[in-house]
């Protein structure tokens, strides 16, 4: 230790052609616009405020039920409900804007048209910081096979790229076999991050009525269960491209952030975290310092992807199976 006052460390980050306060952000659908949660969480500390998924047009989303507690998180089927990008320039970006804190819009769309639309219609607004494209949304018919597909994740991401000057930010599905191909395809196409990961495909069942307890049937599964999964991904990811990761499911403390970060991330989203602890962010902010200290880290950048493999994890190449 070197007897410099934790406070010094930096934690501003990095994420492409964006640069951030720290690493901890809130994720999308998870915070409303922030109005509710401005009473419990001093929103001048996030890294950034990421506002549920805009789409061209209103929807109404899926029929209730839409989401379900289990044992380690949530399902929900949500369906993206919103009041599409007119109502969101027009009531919620100047609420936005006005925050102290930065604004990544998420936008979604049921073919290529529809991001490149609402990219453009968000390229001159100064109070968007980055745009997060939403490709793998497991609850709406269409827009899944963005994040499934490389060629199509490649293209979306690229048409999106030509269409605004904004930083991209390519939200990626677990709900494929091989999560760095999707991630390649996202940074050829043009992306400066990826966010890994979106929910796990999940379902709940009332066995008594032989029924699904999700409308939709299927939904996707958030919260603690899928840390494992996330962890997983970003490490792969991490092994694969160069653009920084964001590393999303299951974060609700300190352990969890530095895991994602040593595992490969530059930065965090804390999500379903922020129903049962409102102000769990402000927790690991608090926290977040002293812990990189324990690293005798000076910034954030200095443990991101330092995971050591030949530790542990698996036989030495010595060991026989």
């Amino acid at each position: 230790m070197t007897g410099e006052p934790i406070d010094a460390v930096d934690l501003s980050v990095r994420l492409g052609r964006l640069t951030l306060r720290n690493p901890i952000l809130v994720a999308s659908g998870t915070f409303g616009y922030g109005r509710e949660m401005a009473a419990l969480v001093e929103l001048q500390r996030l890294g950034a405020l990421i506002p549920k998924t805009v789409t061209r047009q209103p929807r109404a989303g899926n029929a209730p039920w839409r989401t379900v507690e289990t044992s380690a998180g949530m399902l929900n089927a949500i369906g993206l409900d919103n009041d599409g990008v007119d109502a969101f320039l027009a009531h919620h970006l100047p609420y936005l804007g006005g925050l102290p804190c930065p604004t990544i819009v998420s936008i979604a769309g049921a073919g290529v048209e529809d991001y490149v639309a609402l990219a453009r219609r968000l390229d001159d607004e100064s109070a968007v910081a980055a745009l997060e494209l939403n490709i793998s949304c497991p609850n709406v018919a269409g827009g899944v096979d963005f994040g499934t597909d490389p060629r199509m994740c490649h293209d979306v991401v690229t048409a999106v790229r030509n269409a605004t000057g904004k930083p991209i930010i390519a939200k990626l599905t677990p709900n494929v076999t091989q999560i760095a191909l999707m991630a390649k395809a996202a940074a050829e196409g043009g992306a400066d991050a990826v966010s890994l990961i979106n929910t796990v495909l999940g379902m709940a069942v009332d066995w008594r009525h032989r029924r699904p307890l999700l409308a939709n049937v299927v939904g996707g599964l958030s919260g603690p269960a899928i840390k494992p999964i996330a962890l997983r991904c970003v490490y792969q990811v991490a092994q694969a491209v160069t653009i920084p990761i964001l590393g999303i499911g299951g974060i609700a403390t300190i352990d969890d952030v530095m895991e994602f970060l040593v595992a490969g991330a530059s930065a965090v989203q804390v999500g379903t975290a922020n129903y049962y602890c409102p102000n769990a962010t402000m927790t690991i902010l608090d926290q977040l310092p002293a812990a990189l200290r324990t690293l005798q880290a000076t910034c954030v950048a200095n443990v991101v992807g330092t995971l050591d493999t030949r530790a542990h994890g698996g036989p030495s190449h010595g060991d026989k199976h």
